[in-house]
């Protein structure tokens, strides 16, 4: 390869990294357990951005909810849900996605929120008033985001 084609082609690598595909919301692959085998894009997640979502109230927000001995520095740690310590040895990841994904898929009587959904919504609003949203439903994580607090679970074996 020349000089010429050498240069292209780490041009061509470099404007292509970090522009990881992704499966859309509707298109997600949900098995009749409510488990999504495939990452729901073709980038590993990474478990420090996933421990930092798990904290972040704009976001995910899991430690309101939940207690992660590993997260004692977190203020606020949930006693709604159960304690995800072990959460990777107890769960399959296909399992743990899926729950993030549209937990009531798995527990359907759960009151934790769908964080990957974007329909069969009664009428969502906007924020802290009574009008509807208009257009598009967004999900409250990327797909990113999901495989990132899939990746930081995963390593609670514990």
């Amino acid at each position: 390869m020349g000089k010429v084609g050498l240069t292209a082609f780490c041009l061509a690598v470099w404007a292509g990294a970090g522009l990881a595909s992704e499966v859309a919301p509707r298109d997600v692959a949900i098995d009749g357990q409510g488990h999504v085998a495939a990452p729901l894009t073709d980038a590993p997640g990474d478990p420090a951005a996933g421990r930092s979502l798990m904290t972040n109230r704009a976001v995910a927000n899991c430690i309101a909810c939940h207690q992660v001995t590993e997260m004692s520095d977190a203020p606020f740690p949930g006693t709604v849900g159960p304690s995800l310590d072990g959460v990777a040895a107890r769960y399959s990841e296909a399992m743990i996605r899926g729950i993030l994904v549209n937990s009531k898929n798995v527990f359907p009587d759960t009151v934790m929120p769908a964080y990957y959904r974007v329909e069969g919504f009664n009428r969502p609003g906007i924020e802290f008033t009574s009008k509807p949203i208009e257009g598009e439903i967004q999900p409250l994580m990327t797909a990113a985001q999901i495989e990132d607090v899939v990746a930081y679970l995963m390593t609670l074996t514990q």
